[in-house]
């Protein structure tokens, strides 16, 4: 299976991208971009240090100029590169996948995405074809400092935040690097988990969506009285929230409660949420009169269309998190200080803000092996035609008191089924029903 994914490249490292296999990516990536200089940042992972060195020489070696910021998290890398006007830029980085898989994510000027839909192809297949440029003058390596830009733009979003008590798992991840700067600005009190940066991930995976990664976060928080708790993923471009009695806040309630508080200042702007949310979202939106628009799953879509629509403000299931202000990218740190603004103003706990949107039943995201997808797609249209039927994403599926949407993974013989329901007893008869055609859950 390639390395090359629609948003990204990652595999295991040295046995899927190598130093040798970088060193083209880097040289590619060059000629894809047509730029004179070109900005890279890595993270933690142990392999970052000589994938970075390789990428580096790749890219020299095609005359162009590689303006290197060193450890960095990936909001940080979108950040640097619109802040100082790159022609384009990579994070060396396999975010929140486990320890042995390293890659990169590109992107163009302005931190626009780059895809398997708007580049990422072509760059494969002069990485994979022998099509290596070499320059007859090498290209100059320089070095940025980003991290005091970079805090104090990330505190521009802040609103006034009380002295709260919070918890906060870095997840041994870029969090641990560019976090501590903006904590010493602001007037919380922080029990810090796993600060230390170790690509090894001694303590748990560094990914937030799973609920085995939060359970140390769920007990510091209950121990400590916090107000809150939050866990980043390993590059820091996503993170996962719980309320103060360590129960784990979905990240499409996130984005109702942040669209809420934005909506305050600015009524009538767009939002985006994609199409696995709950109904809540749609309606909170609505509610605090703005205008909600779902959209499809992953980075690249929510910031081409964030962009080309000018919304305010976007929310992923994962955990992404998008601004405007933020030259429509996502960041997990400025998520995390809009939900202490959130919280300042409320006069309850943050469990009782997030209570009144957990109005419908939901099955979270399930996964279904399945090898011909498009086909069971098709047995599910034709089975719900009495529906209203979306292909947005894959297919959903709408009923007044119930929906679901199934999509196709980009990378694995996936179907991902999301499920919800006016009730528990509503939500386990779609469930069966959808389960007739997709079979029994994948094993995790």
């Amino acid at each position: 299976m390639s390395i090359f994914k629609a948003y990204d490249i990652r595999g295991v490292y040295p046995d899927e991208l190598d130093e040798e296999l970088m060193r083209k990516i880097g040289n590619a990536v060059a000629q894809f971009l047509d730029a004179d200089r070109i900005l890279v940042s890595r993270d933690m992972r142990d392999s970052g240090v000589s994938l970075c060195e390789a990428f580096i020489e790749g890219e020299t070696d095609a005359g162009v100029e590689c303006v290197d910021a060193g450890l960095l998290s990936t909001p940080g890398n979108y950040f640097a590169i619109a802040n100082y006007d790159f022609p384009g830029g990579v994070s060396i980085t396999a975010s929140h996948n486990p320890r042995q898989y390293n890659g990169l994510k590109v992107s163009r000027e302005n931190a626009i995405p780059v895809g398997s839909e708007s580049g990422l192809a072509e760059i494969e297949k002069m990485a994979t074809g022998g099509v290596y440029k070499s320059a007859t003058a090498k290209g100059k390596v320089t070095k940025i400092e980003v991290l005091e830009d970079l805090k104090k733009h990330v505190l521009s979003f802040a609103g006034d935040i009380e002295p709260l008590n919070v918890v906060i798992d870095a997840s041994n991840g870029m969090a641990g690097l560019v976090l501590p700067p903006v904590l010493d600005e602001l007037p919380v009190k922080s029990e810090r988990l796993y600060f230390e940066l170790d690509g090894t991930f001694p303590h748990h995976e560094a990914n937030p969506l799973k609920e085995a990664a939060l359970l140390d976060l769920q007990k510091a928080v209950r121990e400590k009285k916090a107000d809150l708790g939050v866990c980043f993923d390993g590059d820091a471009d996503r993170c996962a929230f719980v309320d103060e009695a360590g129960r784990i806040i979905p990240s499409d309630l996130v984005t109702a409660v942040i669209a809420r508080d934005y909506l305050e200042k600015d009524p009538g702007a767009l939002i985006l949420y994609d199409v696995r949310s709950s109904r809540a979202v749609r309606e909170e939106i609505e509610a605090a009169g703005g205008r909600a628009m779902p959209e499809r799953v992953g980075h690249a879509f929510m910031k081409a269309t964030l962009r080309e629509k000018n919304g305010l403000f976007a929310g992923e299931l994962s955990g992404h998190y998008y601004f405007r202000d933020n030259f429509y990218c996502d960041s997990a740190c400025i998520g995390f200080l809009r939900m202490l603004t959130v919280l300042s103003k409320a006069d309850k706990p943050l469990s009782e803000v997030i209570a009144p949107l957990r109005r419908y039943s939901n099955t979270g995201e399930v996964n279904f092996r399945v090898e011909d997808k498009d086909a069971r797609i098709r047995e599910i249209a034709a089975k719900f035609a009495d529906a209203d039927l979306s292909y947005l994403d894959g297919i959903t599926v709408e009923y007044p008191d119930w929906w679901f949407n199934v999509r196709k993974s980009n990378t694995e013989p996936l179907l991902r089924l999301v499920l919800e329901a006016d009730t528990d007893e509503k939500r386990d008869e779609g469930f069966a029903r959808v389960k007739e055609i997709l079979g029994e859950p994948a094993e995790e």
